[in-house]
């Protein structure tokens, strides 16, 4: 790849980062978020970023007020988390590193209802099944 660094004076500096969020991913299983946002870029810093961490095989879009787009990026481990309020407008732009992102996880409270919203369900289609000829 060539590109320069003159204009990516924090790209290198979050890809170090990045490394060192993997190994202790490797070492321990704790995860990191990098919020790049907090972090200035300069103009050519976050396709800098972008060109060499690349593209995986992983895309997932999550709709919860606005679409929020997940990349696996071509580095196991290291995902690409784009917030927005609609799609032309960024909220936040975040790094995950680990198995999977935290944004992907199921979240506790779901699962605290999670058999009562199926038992419910169940006993819905039950009642239509009983009144099909």
């Amino acid at each position: 790849m060539s590109h320069g660094t003159a204009n990516c004076g924090n790209a290198v500096p979050i890809l170090h980062e990045v490394r060192h969020a993997l190994e202790r991913l490797i070492a321990t299983g704790e995860g990191t978020q990098i919020d790049l946002n907090a972090i200035p870029f300069g103009p050519e810093d976050e396709a800098h970023l972008l060109a060499v961490l690349g593209v995986g095989e992983v895309r997932a879009t999550i709709d919860a007020l606005g679409p929020t787009h997940v990349q696996e990026t071509a580095i196991p481990g290291v995902w690409l988390i784009d917030y927005r309020i609609t799609e032309d407008q960024r909220l936040a732009l975040h790094l995950d590193i680990g198995d999977i992102p935290e944004i992907l996880r199921t979240q506790r409270q779901d699962l605290d209802t999670a058999l009562t919203t199926l038992d419910a369900r169940l006993t819905s289609a039950k009642d239509r099944a009983q009144f099909e000829y």
